[in-house]
């Protein structure tokens, strides 16, 4: 593919005709290419190094160690190589997820909602490490959904107002190099959620993503009957993203397929081994467990998804058999999880 779009996102979104300007150039990018690259500036870097060279320190502990941080909880902790399963097969990535830090005194924790716990820090320097990149990545989230709200020709805050108490959370992989046998890294997919911030080291050969193809179908990912796992993973109308230094890829979820009718689609990924071993960090900046998000310019109640519902339903599907699942289940945290459903999407 042709180089990426570079958009340096302005540190106040206001509304002014340049931020509508800027939000349509975004728009026209993401419809184009699937994708486009945010700027890292040099105060937000050395950030991003503390995150990468704290990630490196926790993934080169014993298996036994990196396998005792993980929450029964909440999905979030240590996904050994292997554990997730994209379309019924085995990724080759290995995960440490921070889902939202919910400490055990919390009322939710105690009404068992489901997902609800804290994150099990391996330490107090990769808890500090990793808070610190998702707040710098959390306020870069909100400009560019106001930004993509202006371009859209919505209210600023038509899409802020479902993040608010937002329900982010990162994914920090790492990849081994590439074997004989194997170069599967993740297999393809869409993400769940409303907006996707990412990073990638320098190894690079490794990340592909699908551009919208006019008249090719993306299904719809939120609904049980669909999923977009696997989904033209062997096609050849793949395109490879180069790292680029200094650079944040951003490219939209489910959500904004869903919210948008279509207008926007969530950009299908998938990741292949690299010759070597590689690190990636993926941030998602998500609506509210309780959001209840409804297409735009519509007021048929019957269009609502639960934010938590779909949250839920997605990592269920990717860890059938995590001790998570497993007590979500063996506590019925799902009808606790219908009731919440029905108590959001009720109100106006």
């Amino acid at each position: 593919m042709t180089a990426l779009v570079t958009f340096d996102i302005p540190d106040t979104i206001t509304g002014t005709p340049e931020d509508v300007r800027l939000g349509r150039r975004m728009i026209e990018a993401w419809q184009r290419d699937g994708i486009y690259q945010v700027a890292i500036r040099p105060e937000q870097q050395g950030v991003v190094a503390d995150a990468y060279a704290a990630s490196r320190s926790f993934f080169s502990r014993p298996l036994a160690d990196k396998s005792r941080h993980v929450s029964e909880l909440s999905y979030s902790g240590y996904v050994a190589s292997g554990e997730e399963v994209t379309d019924g097969i085995q990724d080759g990535s290995e995960i440490f997820t921070v889902t939202k830090d919910v400490p055990l005194d919390d009322s939710r924790v105690a009404e068992n909602w489901p997902c609800h716990g804290p994150v099990p820090w391996p330490d107090e320097t990769y808890r500090h490490a990793i808070n610190a990149y998702m707040e710098q990545s959390g306020d870069l989230g909100e400009r560019i959904l106001r930004l993509t709200a202006l371009g859209l020709g919505q209210d600023i805050d038509a899409f802020t107002r479902l993040t608010d108490d937002g329900w982010h959370h990162m994914r920090v992989l790492r990849f081994p190099a590439a074997s004989a046998t194997t170069d599967r890294g993740i297999g393809a997919h869409t993400d769940y959620g409303l907006l996707v911030i990412a990073t990638q080291d320098e190894a690079g050969q490794a990340l592909y993503i699908r551009p919208p193809i006019e008249g090719e179908r993306r299904n719809r990912n939120w609904l049980p009957e669909e999923s977009a796992a696997g989904v033209y993973e062997d096609d050849d109308r793949w395109t490879y993203v180069p790292p680029v230094p200094h650079t944040f890829t951003v490219f939209p979820g489910d959500l904004f397929q869903f919210i948008t009718g279509g207008t926007l689609l969530s950009t299908p990924h998938k990741v292949k081994l690299a010759d070597r071993e590689r690190y990636a960090f993926a941030y998602f900046h998500e609506p509210s467990f309780q959001a209840a998000a409804r297409p735009l310019d519509t007021t048929d109640d019957s269009e609502v998804l639960h934010y938590g519902s779909h949250f839920t339903s997605m990592f269920l599907r990717c860890y059938p058999d995590r001790v998570t699942t497993r007590r979500i289940h063996a506590e019925d945290r799902l009808s606790v999880l219908d009731k919440l459903r029905e108590e959001a999407t009720a109100r106006p």
